[in-house]
């Protein structure tokens, strides 16, 4: 190649290079961009957020849509789903069931996910979504599973039994809003009345 032909060629991939540059440049922003719209877009809508996740967890559309549309916090809900059926061996149909039940789906999930992991990965239990969305304090209830599990290694659906029946009592206690040590005051009002002096007849 002449020296003449070098330096076309040079001059060619010099330019081909200031415009490959910022083109790919444009096409890299533009791509990171379409994904950050989408998650500006999931982030605003709460409804839509969880039927995507329900989804993507093979749900049904119509149960996904029901569920997703009676939820107060819709994605509590498909969280709760989420992580139960990804750390346990329940279903994601079983999972929402429960979830779509709950109270406090997140709590519920929580105590599900504990007991269901000690002392390991249970098979899928029913029993364990049944009581934890009986418990008015799931997180409560996991903890006394647990932890008496740990100590006593007593059965699963024993302990279960033992826990839910402490809790049922103590969420069955409801204090007096009038204590029997505080005797209730009683108002009575004292008038005292000066006598007025009779005044002298002017005759």
């Amino acid at each position: 190649m002449s020296k003449k032909g070098g330096s076309k060629y040079r001059m060619l991939s010099t330019k081909t290079i200031r415009w490959t540059g910022p083109v790919l440049a444009i096409a890299g922003w533009l791509a990171t961009m379409v994904p950050s719209m989408a998650a500006a877009t999931y982030s605003n809508n709460d409804y839509r957020a969880c039927a995507g996740q329900l989804l993507r967890l093979n749900i049904n559309v119509n149960s996904a849509s029901q569920a997703c549309a009676g939820a107060l916090r819709p994605r509590e809900l498909s969280r709760c789903v989420v992580k139960i059926s990804r750390q346990t061996q329940i279903s994601a149909v079983d999972a929402l069931n429960s979830c779509t039940l709950a109270r406090r789906p997140e709590e519920l999930a929580t105590c599900v996910v504990d007991i269901s992991l000690y002392p390991s990965k249970e098979a899928a239990n029913p029993a364990i979504l049944n009581y934890c969305g009986r418990s008015l304090l799931p997180v409560s209830f996991s903890q006394c599973v647990v932890g008496l599990r740990t100590e006593t290694k007593s059965a699963l659906v024993p302990t279960l039994d033992t826990c839910i029946s402490g809790s049922d009592r103590v969420s069955s206690f409801v204090p007096s809003s009038t204590s029997p040590l505080q005797p209730t005051t009683q108002f009575n009002p004292v008038f005292e009345t000066t006598p007025i002096p009779a005044q002298p007849v002017n005759k």
